[in-house]
């Protein structure tokens, strides 16, 4: 079955093409509408919403596991970058324990600036070897 591209071009018109072929000028607007045509359904059964009772039950994502992901790293990755102790991390990732307040600042810090605080870690760890 061929697969059918239409596009609005900068001059304005609509163009079509199947599968690789040329784009061709289309002499109807087509028809965009919306996935569900009889409107949006009361119940996804694939994105199902929770009840109040679940949401309570379920557990916020640890800052710096969301802070781990958003960066991209593994947990000795994020650890070795920001000078944590792996086993503190893994701790705090999966709600064994709570970061102590200066610890929630330093993680605040990273979110802010994740770069300079490993450039200051960095510089330090030099400093204390030499």
């Amino acid at each position: 079955m061929p697969t059918v591209y239409s596009k609005k071009f900068p001059d304005g018109k609509f163009y079509q093409r199947i599968d690789d072929g040329p784009w061709v000028v289309q002499e109807t607007v087509p028809l965009f509408g919306p996935n569900f045509p009889e409107g949006e359904p009361v119940y996804d059964p694939e994105n199902p919403s929770g009840t109040p009772d679940q949401l309570k039950r379920m557990k916020r994502v640890a800052l710096a596991k969301h802070l781990r992901f958003k960066f991209g790293l593994t947990q000795e990755e994020f650890a070795e970058r920001y000078h944590i102790p792996i086993g503190t991390l893994r701790d705090w990732e999966q709600h064994r324990s709570e970061p102590d307040a200066a610890a929630k600042a330093y993680l605040k810090a990273i979110n802010g600036d994740p770069g300079a605080v490993a450039k200051a870690l960095e510089k330090s760890s030099r400093t204390a070897a030499e």
